[in-house]
């Protein structure tokens, strides 16, 4: 393997803004509070210390993984640094849970993930961190993801390769591999349909025109409508999967839009929540709305629209049209 040198950069050529400590500075600040967290972590989990952290295990613990990676997303949408700031503690803290547990099982502990972190930044940056002397060729952004999907796809031949030689039964189950096999089913859906378009793209297997997906769209909602005028003992797996294929073209529209189509059905849900608020208010309350008419309903939304349109700035703390990057480094 080649040798990768790892650049020492001078203090002195780093940007500055204010406020902001230099890397060294936030480095030296860094390292006591993560190694306390570290401590008090395996504290919760030793014999004596918390019951509630002591019964946990890793299946236990993922869908609070889940739900602080969605309250750090809620804290940037609101543009609530000092919430951001907790969460992203929330969110590290499940980093420590599952570090602590592995090194319990004896899988690995925090050091070997942080190793290990630090290994795939500087393996994948050859464009700021040397291979035998020599920096890649990287002078914009999309120059940055090729060597990046580049790279990846070595380390993946290598980690099959490897597991081949130890084990030559894997050999026929290592040939049929997808590049899609890299994308992980437990993603949100609409992020796995997004990067699974993403890929297949890569090789050309994509609409050429934006206008393509638009009829693509129509379509589908055919599909679905004829499967809705099918006797009612017609399967609902039928209806379920055309809806799901209106959903994931929807996502791949949203691809080609530059727009992320998570990012866009969060704002929507804030849209409506705000809105739906309003039609409570005006109402008396959420009981006093079911005394209305389904025109007195449209009425009211329509209120609640008009004046949530008028406002300067609407979804206060949000961006809505939130551009998608041009990839995504995973």
């Amino acid at each position: 393997m080649a040798e990768v040198e790892t650049a020492q950069v001078q203090q002195a050529d780093l940007p500055r803004q204010a406020g902001a400590a230099r890397p060294r500075e936030a480095e030296e600040r860094a390292a006591g509070p993560l190694a306390e967290a570290i401590s008090i972590m395996a504290r919760l989990r030793a014999p004596g210390g918390c019951p509630w952290d002591r019964e946990q295990n890793f299946d236990t613990i993922k869908r609070y993984t889940l739900e602080e990676t969605y309250e750090v997303f809620d804290a940037i949408e609101r543009r609530a640094w000092p919430e951001l700031k907790d969460e992203l503690g929330d969110l590290l803290l499940q980093v420590l849970f599952y570090a602590q547990m592995a090194s319990e099982a004896g899988y690995f502990d925090i050091g070997d993930v942080a190793a290990n972190l630090n290994a795939k930044l500087v393996r994948r940056h050859p464009h700021v961190f040397p291979v035998e002397g020599k920096l890649a060729d990287a002078t914009d952004a999309d120059a940055v993801l090729r060597n990046w999907e580049q790279i990846k796809r070595g380390e993946r031949l290598a980690a099959a390769s490897e597991k081949n030689t130890a084990d030559a039964s894997a050999s026929s189950a290592s040939a049929a591999a997808s590049a899609m096999d890299a994308i992980p089913r437990s993603m949100p859906a609409t992020m796995e349909a997004g990067k699974l378009g993403s890929k297949a793209a890569k090789v050309g297997f994509d609409w050429p025109e934006v206008e393509g997906i638009f009829e693509k769209l129509q379509e589908e909602i055919a599909e679905l409508k004829a499967e809705l005028k099918k006797p009612a003992e017609a399967e609902q797996s039928r209806v379920e999967e055309e809806l799901g294929d209106l959903l994931f073209t929807a996502v791949n529209l949203a691809r080609h839009l530059n727009a992320d189509a998570e990012s866009a059905l969060r704002t929507a849900n804030a849209k409506f929540r705000a809105r739906f608020r309003a039609m409570e208010a005006s109402a008396g309350g959420f009981d006093a709305l079911a005394s209305h008419t389904p025109a007195e309903l449209d009425l009211l939304w329509n209120r609640a629209k008009r004046a949530d349109e008028s406002k300067p700035e609407r979804l206060a703390g949000s961006e809505p049209g939130t551009i998608a990057p041009r990839g995504l480094k995973t």
